[in-house]
């Protein structure tokens, strides 16, 4: 199947190459740091943001989250409020991260960093995903890949899941990120100069030991669910069955009906992941647990990302 597409993964190549030749980015008076992947669907992105971000602020940084908003509905530019959004306005990611962070949602990228540069006090921009946005100058891109599938099958979308060829984007890489253990061994075809650091994604300790001795249904719509079913596994969970669906999935209320009452069957508790739980309608958040987590790093290899971005940063400041 794969090959049969490669007509339209070729297509795909050449209009990508066609709008990016004829783009004019848009180049912030604030250092724009993307995190993003050169992969389709989840990788984990958005847990790095949110790290980073938090190390950002601890050094007396004030950064602020441009995204597009996947899957909402609003287009912006906006900045994202809890109080007054809901996943289906400004996309499951966004919700989330706006929880402690500001986010501002554009469709159009280069008009959502001008809004940054007017309506906030940003002194850097954490773009989450865009890495394939020519319309916005970005002086980071740090690619993050799922250690466990890496490229699959190394072809341009759709015959595989490369938005671009990895060769095309390693001279504009400035750090890589893996997602767990580099099990397709994605390190050996990358410069041994570039920055290559792996993270993993850790649960809340005291949510994993409420749940110890109960009987637990999971289910997940992210990027990689079989990745979350295995953490649960590995943590000593009593697992009875587990419900993967598509990243970002709509929960119906068919679906939640049928995931309900396939918990009771086996006597279960329901349990998902935070981005699955902000996206289920308020009055079904109370029959649900949520597992949130965080990426953790050692601790040498995160100040060495950190001092990256720094110097980043310095640069921006020193060529304005």
């Amino acid at each position: 199947m794969a090959w049969l597409l490669s007509p339209a993964s070729a297509l795909y190549a050449g209009l990508t190459a066609l709008r990016s030749a004829f783009a004019r980015p848009y180049h912030s008076a604030l250092p724009v740091i993307c995190v993003g992947n050169i992969t389709v669907g989840g990788t984990g992105k958005t847990p790095l943001v949110s790290v980073l971000c938090t190390a950002l602020q601890a050094a007396n940084l004030t950064p602020v989250i441009l995204s597009r908003g996947y899957g909402g509905r609003l287009k912006g530019p906006l900045i994202c409020d809890p109080a007054l959004h809901d996943a289906s306005d400004i996309g499951d990611e966004a919700l989330m991260l706006s929880d402690n962070f500001v986010v501002v949602v554009a469709a159009d990228r280069a008009i959502g960093a001008q809004f940054i540069e007017r309506q906030t006090d940003a002194d850097v921009i954490i773009m989450d995903d865009g890495m394939q946005n020519p319309w916005l100058a970005q002086d980071m891109k740090i690619a993050v890949f799922d250690g466990q599938r890496g490229t699959q099958n190394g072809m341009l979308f759709p015959a595989g899941p490369l938005r671009q060829s990895l060769s095309g984007a390693i001279d504009r890489l400035d750090a890589v990120i893996f997602n767990g253990a580099d099990d397709t061994s994605i390190s050996q075809k990358l410069p041994p100069d570039l920055l290559c650091i792996e993270g993993r994604l850790e649960p809340d300790a005291a949510q994993i030991d409420r749940l110890a001795g109960k009987r637990i249904m999971a289910f997940a719509g992210i990027g990689n669910p079989v990745r979350f079913f295995r953490m649960l596994e590995g943590l000593g969970v009593d697992l009875v069955k587990q419900s993967g669906f598509a990243d970002h999935h709509p929960y119906s209320a068919v679906d939640l009906d049928r995931l309900f009452a396939d918990a009771q069957n086996f006597g279960a508790e329901l349990v998902t992941t935070r981005k699955d739980w902000i996206r289920l309608p308020p009055d079904w958040r109370e029959r649900v647990s949520v597992i949130a987590v965080t990426m953790q790093f050692q601790p040498d290899a995160f100040a060495s990302l950190l001092a990256r971005i720094h110097e980043k940063i310095q640069m921006k400041r020193t060529h304005r």
